[in-house]
């Protein structure tokens, strides 16, 4: 709601006729009549449309990063809806009843692209392992035909979970990052402004695997908390990248939806480092 306020209009005779202001009053150059200033009529109110609603569409929303992301949008009250083969999600918390759920395959256009009906921020958690070529196809194909598609359809903002370099492993795990590099570079090719692409190493937090729920940060936080100390080991040869400090699957989350939604969020590529900063600026 906004208020405005008319004022009374003055003929253009009768503005040519007038003099300077003196004490807040005009008077007239053709008589000593003293005319009263300006006065407020009414004020009236306006009907102010509300922002238009922000909707975000998750690719992988019931893996164990996507589904920490789809809860995170949540409770930031957005309109969440998930996407991914298997298609409504076999969670049984609360929250996941809030989230609309589609199925489809990244690698068949027809049978997802109305999943971005009415979307306005995008963010996969795509990937997987296997053969190099089924790597490439899971971890680079699907994710810039996800891009393309989004592109065309007008959404606004993309985020891209992709991986921190692990140095060896780049070359044993080839079709996996030789696919997520192709991915990364069609999002800053598409969304120059607002692609972002995160490159976290070890994810650690609680996983959940049918009925069971996996205490990774048994592990990964200790080792987060040593590690984050260290970043100059980081820059050895070889063995660097072995030092990359885990990070808790909350702050990936957190940063995700806030790449995804702020649009002065800066684009471009953000390490584990950069994630762990901006995660501890929003936890102030």
């Amino acid at each position: 709601m906004a208020t405005r306020l008319i004022y009374s209009r003055l003929s253009l005779s009768r503005l040519s006729a007038m003099g300077g202001p003196k004490n807040g009053r005009f008077l007239s150059t053709e008589s000593n009549k003293i005319d009263e200033p300006f006065k407020v009529e009414e004020a009236e109110t306006v009907n102010v449309p509300p922002p238009p609603s922000e909707k975000l569409l998750v690719l992988g929303g019931n893996g164990f990063v996507g589904s920490h992301i789809c809860r995170e949008a949540l409770n930031r009250g957005l309109a969440v809806a998930s996407l991914s083969r298997s298609g409504g999600s076999s969670l049984q918390d609360s929250w996941a009843k809030n989230v609309t759920w589609h199925k489809g395959n990244l690698l068949s256009s027809d049978s997802w692209k109305e999943a971005l009906d009415g979307v306005t921020s995008v963010i996969s958690c795509i990937g997987g392992f296997g053969s190099n070529s089924y790597m490439y196809k899971i971890n680079g194909t699907a994710n810039i035909n996800a891009i393309r598609a989004a592109g065309d359809k007008g959404v606004k903002r993309f985020v891209y979970i992709s991986a921190a370099d692990f140095g060896l492993a780049n070359y044993l795990l080839k079709g996996y990052y030789e696919g997520k590099r192709a991915a990364e570079t069609e999002l800053l090719t598409k969304f120059p402004y607002g692609g972002v692409i995160l490159r976290p190493g070890f994810i650690h937090g609680t996983r959940t695997v049918g009925s069971m729920k996996l205490p990774l940060g048994v592990i990964g936080s200790p080792l987060e908390m040593v590690l984050q100390h260290a970043k100059p080991l980081n820059q050895l040869p070889l063995v660097g990248p072995l030092f990359t400090p885990p990070v808790n699957v909350t702050a990936v989350a957190k940063v995700a939806v806030r790449a995804a939604t702020d649009p002065v969020f800066p684009p471009g590529i953000v390490d584990v480092y950069g994630i762990q900063r901006f995660s501890q600026q929003m936890s102030r």
